[in-house]
């Protein structure tokens, strides 16, 4: 251990109530902890939303008897004074603090130091204390409220990391960061769903965890960063931000415990789908395997989570890559192959547009496309990657620059009134009860682009390379009918 490092674990009734760190590495407690908000530290920017999912899985740690629930880690930096300034765990220590007051156990010492005055400080700590006030009232009996009391006072602890160097606390803040945000989130759901799965054997589990961390995982964050928590919200009708650690919870699901009708009717799916794909009927019917997920369904908790991501890594790689001879979906296609073009591959626009056609695909397959597609099945998708690529590139060619803001009014129907195409295609695609309906209802809706109305560069839209392949999107604009004098 370095100079000046002590690691610990505390009680949250200790830490908060009784200002010690109830043992350290020393193997005893550590007294008169005085902890403070320094400076240097963000707002506090908890909503009541993620302090009722802490308390959701507070409650949840205690319905599943776990004798023990960390709730995380606080490092800590020990002051001149003699005070310990908080480097990383404010939010959740803050909220901990609420959620005692609202328990009648304060007043808790580390509430009355003075935050800083801005708009998140004030309205969040206040909200939050309200939030935790009703859902108390409503929700709980006093056996109740004394049995959640002493759950977190006495069972959720957190891991308490001390040093006497600043330096040395940021070093240790960064390493506990070091992956990367894009990397956190989908890490937050591997942690949570692995704690689903106490009734899983030891070598499954070590083979599901195996498998997870075989898959590219910068592509695995993109997998749930872009598409499925971006398809999940344009289905819904809302615009997509950033997937964080406040609203992961879209991909935590349904659990073992859950026994609501909605849970059961899920629950029952998966469970009908796996049966049948674990025995003989499949090899003896000759029918394919059952798919047992859907994109804008909930997810199963625990390991068909898992096997989710696994599911959805493959289908996406599957529909990016244009091999001639590889996957099932998207096979030598010529409007791919234009835009595999290292141009269309660069800026952020272009990112942006290729994300909206390939989520379009994704979120068809997922609906309508068996593991292994027929011919009719293939001849159907052929025909909405067209309409999919005119939507999407639509977009593309009407603004000289395409940034998340245009892109997200773009596909909630609400840019400019002379922007045609512009509508929900995922929700298009989710309310329709075939392939023929949707198709169907894409020829109405898709309409040809003017072509003084374009804004991308419409020189020469018939030029091919060395290879053959349309240098120019537009020409597929043009040889399906979508461009008009």
């Amino acid at each position: 251990m370095g100079k000046g490092l002590t690691l610990g674990l505390s009680k949250i009734g200790d830490l908060l109530l009784n200002n010690k760190i109830t043992i350290t590495d020393s193997g005893s407690s550590l007294e008169n902890i005085i902890l403070t908000i320094p400076e240097y530290q963000r707002p506090y920017k908890w909503t009541a939303k993620n302090a009722n999912q802490l308390l959701d899985d507070i409650e949840d740690a205690r319905n599943s008897n776990k004798e023990v629930y960390r709730v995380g880690t606080l490092i800590l930096h020990k002051n001149r004074e003699g005070n310990y300034d908080i480097v990383d765990g404010q939010q959740r220590t803050i909220t901990f603090s609420l959620l005692l007051t609202c328990l009648n156990q304060g007043p808790v010492d580390f509430l009355k130091q003075p935050l800083a005055n801005n708009t998140y400080n004030l309205h969040n700590v206040m909200n939050n204390h309200k939030a935790f006030a009703r859902r108390i009232d409503k929700l709980l009996d006093e056996k109740e409220i004394f049995d959640l009391t002493e759950y977190i006072t006495e069972h959720c602890e957190l891991i308490i990391v001390i040093t006497d160097d600043l330096s040395e606390a940021f070093q240790f803040f960064d390493s506990q960061n070091a992956r990367g945000k894009t990397l956190y989130p989908h890490d937050l759901l591997k942690a949570y769903h692995l704690r689903e799965m106490s009734n899983i054997g030891v070598s499954e589990t070590e083979r599901i965890v195996k498998t997870w961390e075989e898959m590219d995982q910068k592509a695995l964050a993109v997998l749930f960063n872009e598409y499925l928590y971006r398809l999940k919200e344009w289905v819904k009708g809302n615009k997509s931000e950033e997937l964080t650690e406040r609203n992961i919870e879209i991909f935590k699901g349904v659990t073992g415990r859950d026994n609501h009708p909605f849970a059961q009717y899920y629950k029952g799916a998966f469970a009908y789908a796996d049966e049948i794909n674990r025995s003989h009927v499949t090899f003896v019917t000759g029918l394919q395997r059952l798919n047992p997920f859907q994109i804008n369904a909930p997810i199963i908790a625990g390991k068909p989570f898992f096997e989710y991501a696994k599911h959805y890594f493959d289908v996406l790689a599957d529909i990016q890559n244009n091999d001639k001879y590889e996957g099932y979906y998207i096979n030598d296609n010529p409007i791919v192959k234009t835009l595999d073009l290292r141009k269309y591959k660069n800026g952020v626009g272009n990112g942006i547009t290729r994300l909206m056609f390939d989520t379009a695909i994704l979120l068809y397959v997922d609906r309508f496309c068996p593991a292994v597609p027929s011919k009719t099945d293939t001849e159907f998708l052929d025909q909405f990657v067209i309409f999919a690529f005119v939507w999407a590139y639509s977009m593309r060619a009407q603004y000289q620059n395409v940034g998340w803001q245009i892109a997200q009014n773009y596909i909630m129907g609400t840019a400019s009134k002379d922007v045609v195409n512009g509508f929900n295609i995922y929700k298009v695609i989710a309310e329709s009860d075939s392939p023929n309906n949707l198709l169907s209802k894409m020829a109405d809706l898709i309409v040809p682009v003017n072509y003084n109305r374009i804004q991308a560069k419409k020189d020469d839209i018939h030029s091919q390379n060395a290879e053959g392949v349309y240098e120019n999107y537009l020409y597929y604009f043009e040889k399906h009918r979508f461009l008009e004098d």
